[in-house]
């Protein structure tokens, strides 16, 4: 039976670097937040409630989640966030339980998600690993990454992240991202630990 590894860490840590390495290495990854957005578009539980609570503008003609419709309108919102997440994330739980029953032969796989603690799908993990990077040097990625996003939209997303340091000390294991502890051989140690955990 695989082990559930949950790893989180605030936007522009390089949680997606990370992953792409313990890919590599074999390992499968649940990526929680682009399964989300696809539930959104294809799931017809969520995209009925999501259409009553918060209107038909909430699709647009071509019956395909308005993304800006959401930023304008509801994630500006924090009783509004936390309606839609009481709407997408049951479904996303479900869903993540028919993708680890089709993955048990594997020694563990691998649980992505931005907002695991806020969501309390760590509650499900069997270890939790947080990538850690500076705040200022997270800036700077998502600057580099995403060029539409403006300081103040950066901001308001930190903000609405647990803090790093709460994130820290909840995280069974932590990986240092922060341009001077080289990232290889701390997921190597991990993905070994994991295997040999799985054989005892």
């Amino acid at each position: 039976m695989a082990n559930i590894i949950g790893i989180t860490g605030g936007i522009g840590s390089g949680k997606s670097i990370v992953c792409k390495v313990f890919a590599l290495l074999g390992v499968p990854i649940y990526e929680a937040d682009l399964r989300a957005r696809y539930l959104m578009n294809h799931n017809p539980t969520i995209k009925e409630k999501l259409k009553n609570v918060f209107g038909d503008k909430t699709y647009n003609e071509n019956n395909e989640l308005d993304r800006r419709f959401l930023a304008e309108n509801v994630f500006i919102d924090n009783q509004k966030v936390l309606l839609l997440n009481s709407i997408v994330h049951p479904e996303v739980a479900k869903d993540f339980k028919n993708w680890i029953d089709s993955h048990q032969h594997f020694e563990y796989v691998l649980n992505e998600a931005a907002l695991m603690f806020e969501s309390g799908s760590y509650q499900r993990m069997d270890k939790v690993i947080t990538v850690f990077s500076p705040l200022e040097l997270r800036k700077q990625r998502i600057k580099a990454r995403d060029l539409q996003r403006t300081d103040q939209e950066i901001d308001n997303i930190i903000q609405k992240q647990l803090p790093e340091e709460e994130k820290l000390k909840r995280a069974d294991f932590i990986i240092e991202n922060d341009n001077q502890k080289l990232l290889l051989p701390q997921i190597l140690k991990l993905d070994n630990f994991f295997r040999l955990q799985n054989q005892l």
